[in-house]
């Protein structure tokens, strides 16, 4: 039987999704608490790696086990393993799905958000859960710039290096900014991302709410099909994979 998973984690101190040969991930966690109760090796398989520090609200994932277990137990089982790992892990729904469902091939679209708390004072409570920046942002002209973004471009210039996608050319299919007192909020879709995609652009768009690009200054960044073009990478720990689209 095939099971599709919905699963919220931190990421602080996490080294992102996939396995390592040194350290703990989001998968490592997961195939520890299947196979604890199940006894038998189980690979879990993911919708997106994730970066180190990147969080998800709802990541999802597949597994497959020989023994037939409901849905309600299983997600009992998994999460209390995860406890007694100490995993900043936690397994928010579990369904039966057909055995040609695939976490990763058979989603069509992934949702991120950004969160900036703009304000001078530090956070304790956000804390690696946000990118503190004290210079007020113009949040009308950030979305202006980021408009030249939605729809099918090659993201070239907003392209991490080590990216290891085919091609640089990806549909945006929709960048919002909304602001929720001192925080903004930044929510991409699209299909896929390349490497660093929704960081770059973050990034990029900050440095236009500084008042250090103008709207404009997207489109010919786009255009220039050059990495070195662009603004910053913003850190890991504003960013959340927020949802996984079937």
């Amino acid at each position: 039987m095939r099971y599709k998973i919905t699963i919220e984690y931190d990421g602080t101190n996490l080294l992102g999704w996939q396995k390592q040969n040194e350290g703990v991930s989001v998968q490592y966690y997961l195939e520890e608490a299947i196979n604890g109760f199940s006894h038998k090796y189980v690979e879990v398989i993911g919708a997106g790696r994730t970066d180190a520090g990147v969080h998800a609200l709802g990541q999802v994932a597949h597994f497959d086990l020989e023994t037939i277990m409901d849905t309600f137990h299983i997600k009992e089982a998994i999460n209390a393993r995860l406890r007694i790992l100490e995993a900043p892990v936690s397994v928010l729904d579990v369904e039966e799905v057909d055995n040609s469902f695939h976490a990763r091939f058979s989603a069509k679209g992934r949702g991120y958000i950004y969160r900036i708390l703009n304000r001078r004072a530090p956070t304790v409570l956000l804390k690696d859960r946000v990118w503190v920046t004290g210079f007020p942002l113009d949040v009308e002209k950030m979305r202006q710039g980021a408009q030249y973004l939605v729809g099918h471009h090659d993201f070239s210039s907003f392209r991490g290096a080590g990216c290891q996608a085919a091609s640089p050319v990806k549909t945006l299919d929709k960048i919002d900014i909304d602001v929720y007192g001192d925080e903004i909020v930044f929510t991409v879709e699209a299909r896929s991302f390349i490497y660093h995609q929704v960081r770059n652009i973050v990034g990029t768009l900050k440095q236009l709410g500084e008042g250090r690009l103008e709207p404009e200054d997207i489109k010919k960044i786009l255009e220039a099909k050059d990495r070195k073009a662009a603004g910053v990478t913003a850190p890991a720990c504003g960013l959340y994979l927020n949802k996984v689209i079937y």
